[in-house]
C-alpha cells in the first residue's frame, strides 16, 4: 500500500462521508484513503515501506500459504462483522494444514457509495483481530466499483504461515479406526446471521463464533503432534468437511448425533428456518482427526482451552470404500449424511 505525497490535503470526514469513485482512480484521493485509514489502522513495519508488495523474513519449515474471500450479508452482525471474519477465516485456513500463521495481505472491492465510517468500523475491526492474533496485515489493494455493482464491501485476505519440521496434518491423513473430535458447538455463525436477515430473537442473543484458532491448533500439537487431519466447518458446515475429508482420505465416517454439541437456541432457530444445523456455517470451531489412542489426549488439551470447552468426540472413521459419511442417530438406525445439495445459507461468510 503506498502512501500520499507530502503537502496539505483535507483529512477524510469519516464520520459523513462516503467512498466515491475517486478513491479508487489510483490518484491523490486512493493514496489518502490509505494512508489515513488503512495505514493507520494496520500501521506496522512491512506495510510502511509503501512498495507494491512485502519482503519478508520466513523462520525453517514447509511454506504455507492460503487465500479467502468474504462476501458476507449482513456487515455487520452478533460477535462480528466481515473485518475480522476475514482475518480470522484465512488465518483458520493456515493453521488447519498445522502452521503458525506469520503474515496476512488483504484486498478491498468497495461500493461507490459505501459509508466511510462503515469502512473504518470494518478495517479498525480487522486491525484489532490481526493485533490479537499477532500476524500483521503487510501488503494489500483497493479498488472501487460503481454504486450498485458491490454490495458494499468484499474482501480478500490472503496468509503465508510455516509448517515445523515433524507435523503431518493433511486432508488425506484419516485412516479406518481414527477417533473424530469437534471442538465445540454446531453452528452458531450461520444461525446468528440467518436469525439477524429473519429478525428472529430468544432469550439469549445468538452470536458468531469467529474466532481464531491458531493458537489453539498449537496446544493441540503439543499434546498430539501425529494429529491426523484437521479441517474448519465453514461453508456447508461439519456434513460437508466430513464429505471432503472422506474423499481426500478414501475412507468412510459414521458420527453420533447424541455426542454433536448443539445450543439450545441454535437447535430451535435450525428449526424454524428449516434448517440442518450439520450444514450450518461455523467460522470458530474446528474437526480433529487423530489415532483411537491419542483421543482421550487431544480432547483434554481442546477443552483447557478457551475456544474448545464443549469439544467432544463425535465419531470414527471406517474402512469404506463408497467414503460414506453416516451418522447414528439418536434413536436408533443409521442415515447417509450427504453434501449438501443447492445452498442454504447464501452470503454467510
Amino acid at each position: 500500500m503506498k502512501t500520499a505525497r507530502k503537502g496539505y490535503v483535507r483529512p477524510l470526514d469519516i464520520k459523513h462521508g462516503c467512498v466515491d469513485l475517486s478513491h479508487g482512480s489510483g490518484g491523490r484521493a486512493m493514496a489518502q484513503l490509505i494512508e489515513e485509514l488503512f495505514l493507520r489502522a494496520f500501521d506496522n513495519e512491512w506495510l510502511r515501506q509503501g512498495d507494491d508488495g512485502a519482503v519478508l523474513p520466513l523462520p525453517p519449515g514447509r511454506l504455507v500459504m492460503a487465500t479467502d474471500s468474504h462476501v458476507v450479508s449482513p456487515l455487520f452482525f452478533p460477535g462480528g462483522d466481515i473485518g475480522c471474519l476475514a482475518v480470522h477465516g484465512t488465518l483458520n485456513d493456515v493453521a488447519m494444514n498445522g502452521a503458525t500463521p506469520l503474515y496476512l495481505a488483504a484486498s478491498f472491492i468497495l461500493e461507490e457509495g459505501l459509508a466511510l465510517a462503515d469502512l473504518a468500523r470494518i478495517v479498525e475491526s480487522m486491525a484489532a483481530a490481526s493485533r490479537q492474533a499477532g500476524v500483521p496485515i503487510v501488503t494489500g489493494d483497493t479498488k472501487v466499483v460503481e454504486r450498485g455493482k458491490g454490495d458494499g464491501v468484499f474482501i480478500t485476505t490472503t496468509g503465508v504461515g510455516v509448517v515445523p519440521a515433524g507435523v503431518q496434518v493433511s486432508g488425506r491423513g484419516a485412516r479406518p479406526g481414527d477417533r473424530i473430535l469437534l471442538s465445540g458447538t454446531l453452528g452458531d455463525h450461520g444461525v446468528a446471521i440467518m436469525s439477524l436477515r429473519e429478525n428472529l430473537s430468544f432469550q439469549t442473543t445468538l452470536q458468531s463464533d469467529t474466532a481464531a484458532l491458531h493458537g489453539l491448533v498449537a496446544d493441540m500439537l503439543a499434546a498430539v503432534p501425529g494429529i491426523h487431519c484437521l479441517r474448519d466447518p465453514t461453508r456447508g458446515g461439519l456434513a460437508t468437511t466430513l464429505n471432503e475429508l472422506a474423499g481426500q482420505s478414501g475412507c468412510g465416517m459414521l458420527i453420533d448425533e447424541a455426542a454433536l454439541p448443539l445450543r439450545r437456541e441454535v437447535e430451535a432457530a435450525c428449526e424454524f428456518l428449516g434448517l440442518d444445523p450439520l450444514y450450518v456455517a461455523n467460522e470458530g470451531k474446528l474437526v480433529a482427526i487423530c489415532a483411537a489412542d491419542d483421543a482421550p489426549r487431544l480432547l483434554a488439551a481442546m477443552r483447557a482451552h478457551p475456544l474448545a470447552r464443549d469439544a467432544a468426540v463425535i465419531g470414527e472413521v471406517l474402512a469404506d470404500a463408497n467414503h460414506f459419511v453416516q451418522m447414528r442417530a439418536r434413536f436408533g438406525g443409521r442415515r447417509i449424511v450427504d453434501w449438501l445439495t443447492g445452498d442454504q445459507l447464501p452470503r454467510i461468510c
